[in-house]
């Protein structure tokens, strides 16, 4: 059973930074995309960012230049620097993993889709 469990989200002003971090267990696949994708209630879904197995990252344009992806596979972790975050950055954050899956505008897509509880980032004016 794969399972991702975040962390590291909290309250900051605007222009502070947050590293989230996301482990991911019992996770076998070779070929994949993993991200991180956003949500206020009542609202849709949006991409932040994403990388494949390949090592491409892919953001999108509201957080690039901001925001960097990364993972270590050795420790199965996923991680989002985010830089520079402006109250808009304010949302539910979710790790999101999806096997044989292509990255596009910060968003992994694909059949499966497996993802955490998300961690909620808040950034005051």
């Amino acid at each position: 059973q794969v399972q991702l469990v975040e962390s590291g989200g909290g309250s900051v002003q605007a222009g502070g930074s947050l590293r989230l971090s996301c482990a991911i267990s019992e996770y076998t696949y070779s070929s994949y995309c993993m991200g991180w994708f956003r949500q206020v209630p009542g609202k849709e879904r949006e991409g932040v960012a994403s990388i494949g197995s390949d090592g491409s990252t892919s953001y999108a344009d509201s957080v690039k230049g901001r925001f960097t992806i990364s993972q270590d596979n050795a420790k199965n972790t996923l991680s989002l620097q985010m830089n520079r975050l402006k109250p808009e950055d304010t949302s539910m954050y979710y790790c999101t993993a999806v096997p044989n899956g292509y990255l596009s505008g910060g968003y992994c897509y694909g059949g499966l889709n497996y993802r955490g509880q998300g961690t909620q980032v808040t950034v005051s004016s």
